[in-house]
């Protein structure tokens, strides 16, 4: 198991190392240099030259690159060169609705997701069957934008049952922050529990089929027994990657969400800094965005060699 521990490690540091690279580079050839940007049209080319040197655009590519990944491994993500404010600040302030948003729509996702999935895998070829399957696609189709519309006109503006953006703040009560929160994750969560619903479904039916399960009924297990201690064991492999994958998705691709929302979290601080071309806070902000991917497909490798004790012994 620490072989297998350790090759993961260094396989999530070599990651991090390559990722850091492209991010740095893609985002540094975007058009538009960020001092003409803040001075305007009419700066002074001494005075744009002086704003460079001051904020350390003036380095050489490389050099500056050097500096950012330092500082990143020190816990220091450099400056805003729009608000002249840590970059590691305007994270962790935003960071507390972002991730909250992300577990809250993950956590609604696995709560659909399972038992309608394992209630269509049990009725294979049903009624309950084809609707379960009927409602994901549905779940898939629906942009989740077009559908976060819906919900603000019908529980925001009809129902007035919530607020129609806006955080309130978790010094506000935790509750009525959960609040705020609610109509953005079960945005969030409803393409997300579609698919996990049609994976467990196929994952369960994978197993169903297989010889120790026509073996755990001969012993005399009912079929509910057998699919609960068995199957849903042996089905949670492709499962557990697509837990893995939305939850680094609905950390990373709710910039949408949170500007439809007016949540104040990572999508909104990238989408304002992409537009005034802040860079370090885009650079630094989706840097920590891969890495959450990254852990958390390292954590989700860790979760396949304890649900499947054959993966320790290949490694």
């Amino acid at each position: 198991m620490l072989r297998y521990l350790y090759r993961r490690l260094g396989s999530l540091a070599a990651t991090l190392l390559v990722a850091s690279l492209v991010v740095f580079v893609v985002i540094e050839v975007v058009p538009g240099d960020p001092a003409s940007y803040m001075l305007g049209l009419n700066a002074q080319p001494d005075t744009v030259a002086a704003l460079r040197s001051e904020l350390g655009l003036d380095q050489s590519k490389p050099a500056r690159y050097v500096q950012w990944v330092t500082g990143m491994l020190r816990g220091d993500f450099g400056q805003s060169y729009t608000y002249r404010t840590p970059v590691a600040d305007m994270v962790s302030d935003r960071l507390w609705i972002s991730l909250p948003l992300a577990l809250y729509a993950l956590v609604l996702s696995i709560v659909i997701a399972f038992p309608a999935g394992i209630w269509a895998a049990s009725r294979r070829g049903g009624a309950a069957d084809t609707t379960v399957m009927g409602f994901t696609q549905l779940g898939i189709a629906i942009p989740n934008f077009w559908f976060a519309m819906l919900l603000v006109l019908f529980f925001a503006i009809k129902l007035r049952w919530f607020s129609a953006g806006g955080f309130a703040g978790w010094d506000e009560g935790f509750f009525v922050a959960l609040k705020s929160l609610t109509l953005p994750a079960i945005a969030l969560a409803l393409p997300q529990a579609a698919i996990l619903t049609r994976v467990m479904r196929s994952s369960l039916l994978d197993v169903l089929g297989e010889d120790f399960m026509r073996t755990a009924r001969a012993k005399g297990l009912s079929r509910r027994q057998a699919l609960l201690r068995h199957a849903l064991r042996n089905a949670m492999i492709p499962v557990l990657t697509i837990i893995g994958l939305q939850f680094s998705f609905l950390i990373a691709g709710a910039i949408i969400i949170e500007n439809v929302f007016f949540l104040p979290g990572l999508g909104r601080l990238i989408f304002q800094s992409i537009a005034q071309r802040d860079l370090i806070v885009v650079e630094s902000v989706v840097m920590l965005l891969v890495f959450a991917v990254v852990v958390v497909t390292f954590i989700v490798d860790l979760a396949y060699a304890w649900v499947d004790p054959r993966l320790r012994r290949r490694s």
